[in-house]
Parts: C-alpha cells; structure tokens; sequence
C-alpha cells in the first residue's frame, strides 16, 4: 500500500509539472492543452493548443473564426507555485460549453471567458481573483447559470451574461473534472476522492461519496444511477438521489475519462488500455477491449456504436453485444482530448493541434484547418 501511494504521489507530480511546463507563458512558450470539440448548429467550437477559441464549419471543414482568449498580466499562483509573466496566450484543456450566442471556455489562468459567436466580443473574469488557480475542466451551462470548477479547490456557479457569482462551493482539494448536471443537481468529483452532489440553485451539498483515490473523471448519469471513475482503479456506481453504494468494478489503472452508455451498456476507457463494457445495473463485465494504449480520451456514440480513440491515435469501433472490435483508422497522432460527436461523425482534436472528422461508419477522415 505504501508503494501505490508513492507512486500515486509520483504520478500526479508528473502530471502537475507537465501541466505548468506546458502551460506557462514563459518568452516563446506556446501553451498547450487537451480541449475537446463541442458542436451546436453546424458549428464546432474547439480550444486550439494556440489558446484560441475557434469555430468551424462542420459541413466544409472551413474555419469561421479563431479568438485568443484575453491574456491576463500574469497567469498567477498556478499548481505548483506560478509561471513567468504572461505574454501572447492562455492554455484551454477543457471543452467549450455553448448556450445560444455564448461560447463559454475555461483558461489555466484562471479566468473564464464568455465569447459571442456572432460579434466575437468576450467577457472573463477571474474565479478566484487572489488564488487565480487554474481551470482543467471544462464548464457547463444550465439554467442561465455557467458552472466550472477550479484547481483551487472550488466549484462556482456564475451568472450566465454577468459572470457574476451566485454561489461557490469548497472541497477539499484540486478539481479537474467537469460537472453534470441533471435536474437539481450538479455532479463533479475531486482530488480530495470524492464525488459531490450539489444543489445546482444554491450549492449546498445533497451528499459525498468518497473513494480511495482522486477523482479527475467527468461522472456520467444514467437511469438514476450516477457512474464516476477513480485514480483508485474502479469504477463507481452510486444512486443519484442519496449516493448509496450500488457496485464497483476494478481495472488494472486510473480511470480519466467518463464513460458512455450505449443499449444499457457502460463503456469505461482505462490507462490500461482497455475498454470494459459492463452491465448498467449490476456492473457485471459483458466484454473486454483491449486497444493497445492507454485511453485518456472520453468515448462517444455514433452511427449506433461506441467509438474510441487510444493515446496512440488509433480509433475503434466497439460493439459489447457482438463482442467485435475494429479498427476505423490511424490517425498517427496522440489523443488526449474527449472525442465529440454529431450525427454519424465522430471529431479528434490531436496532440498535433489537429481536428479531423471522421465517419463511424466507414472510417473515412477529413482534416480541419483550425490553425
């Protein structure tokens, strides 16, 4: 045990240098995130590794616009003690949220941002004005209220125009997950291991569940059950409602992506480079892929199947009930960020800041220009 925890401690170490070197806006420094797309009406909107929010048309693969974020005068506190003075940009690792005309992402620096897609004008604003701690996960929009949480330790509720805080609520560590909402409640997870259910109008706590191990993970609701994987290798199943234990399963790693459901059937990607298919209700394992590469990457449905992309940048095609796994393509490039999905397409954005598009059935790939 005192092993795993050093090695735990190592790791996460590892990860925090990575995120700061990569990160910081240190003279010539480009930053470099893992943002995923998000589609609305025809349009992706995708935080390229440049810092900028972009825009692409999903029928031609054009470039409508890219907007750097707005660089602050210093990127602050960061995870592990500050950067430099900032210079030209601002790291986004997590996904865009949209809710009509405004683009919402949030930035390493600690802000969030607030962009039209129609006049391009933005608004940020720092979450924690004195910590300035940076933002991983990606925010959400319910309600006329943006919800995101912090490496500082909290969750916010922002008014949606204002940016204004309605509320806040404080864990006991970091927090890279995105939350959920479903209904009244928002779901995010913590590195202080647990998960918490809070009231998305006031932000008390309904409950917590704690695990052995941190929770980066973005949970995933399904027929009242909430799902979230753990940094101590097993995947949760809680009630939604109280958080009652329901089953745990154990893979060979840390889980860092949510899961997908797919015909009452939970696909959980692992660092151990598999997917394990299991049963909604009981947990019970229905099939075992095993991709080769770690998979950090957030699983998606399209054209009626589970698609999937490993660190390695290959993309599967799953099927638990048929047990079959093929290949659609290589892309020859890493894969961090979570796949989006629209229709029968499936988009990567890469490790070499690049978007493609691909068709769930038959595999065939464009490229974007998001450049």
């Amino acid at each position: 045990m005192m092993v795993r925890h050093k090695n735990f401690i190592l790791l996460v170490l590892f990860l925090l240098v990575g995120l700061v070197l990569a990160s910081c806006q240190t003279t010539g420094a480009i930053p470099r995130g893992w943002s995923g797309g998000t589609v609305a009406d025809g349009t992706l909107f995708v935080g390229s590794m440049e810092g900028k929010l972009v825009a692409v048309n999903t029928q031609d693969g054009s470039r409508l616009w890219a907007e750097p974020l707005k660089v602050s005068e210093q990127t602050g506190g960061g995870l592990l003690g500050g950067c430099a003075p900032a210079s030209t940009s601002v790291a986004i690792y997590g996904s865009p949220a949209v809710a009509g005309d405004l683009i919402f992402v949030g930035g390493y620096n600690g802000k969030i941002y607030a962009t039209s897609a129609s006049t391009r004008l933005s608004k940020d604003k720092y979450l924690n004005d004195r910590k300035r701690e940076p933002i991983i996960g990606g925010p959400v929009v319910a309600g006329g209220t943006v919800y995101v949480g912090s490496a500082d330790g909290w969750v916010y509720a922002l008014e949606m125009v204002s940016l204004n805080e309605q509320w806040k609520f404080e864990t006991g560590d970091k927090i890279w997950s995105t939350p959920v909402i479903e209904g009244d409640t928002l779901f995010i997870g913590s590195f202080d291991n647990k998960l918490y259910a809070l009231n998305t109008t006031n932000g008390s706590k309904y409950w917590e569940f704690e695990t052995e191990g941190a929770i980066a993970a973005t949970p995933l609701v399904y027929n009242n059950l909430v799902y979230v994987g753990s940094f101590d290798r097993y995947l949760y199943a809680l009630g939604a409602a109280d958080g009652s234990f329901k089953w745990k399963f154990m893979a060979g790693n840390w889980f860092w992506s949510e899961p997908v459901v797919h015909d009452d059937i939970i696909y959980a990607a692992n660092l151990d480079g598999k997917v394990y298919a299991l049963n909604a209700e009981n947990g019970e394992k229905i099939a075992e892929f095993d991709l080769g590469s770690p998979v950090s990457s957030s699983p998606v449905v399209a054209a009626d199947s589970v698609i999937v992309a490993s660190e390695a940048g290959i993309v599967y095609k799953l099927d638990a009930r048929t047990n079959r796994q093929s290949q659609l393509l290589d892309l020859g490039e890493k894969v961090d960020a979570p796949l989006a999905a629209d229709g029968d397409k499936v988009y990567v954005h890469t490790g070499a800041d690049a978007l493609h598009e691909v068709d769930a059935q038959s595999g065939a790939v464009r490229k974007f220009n998001i450049k």
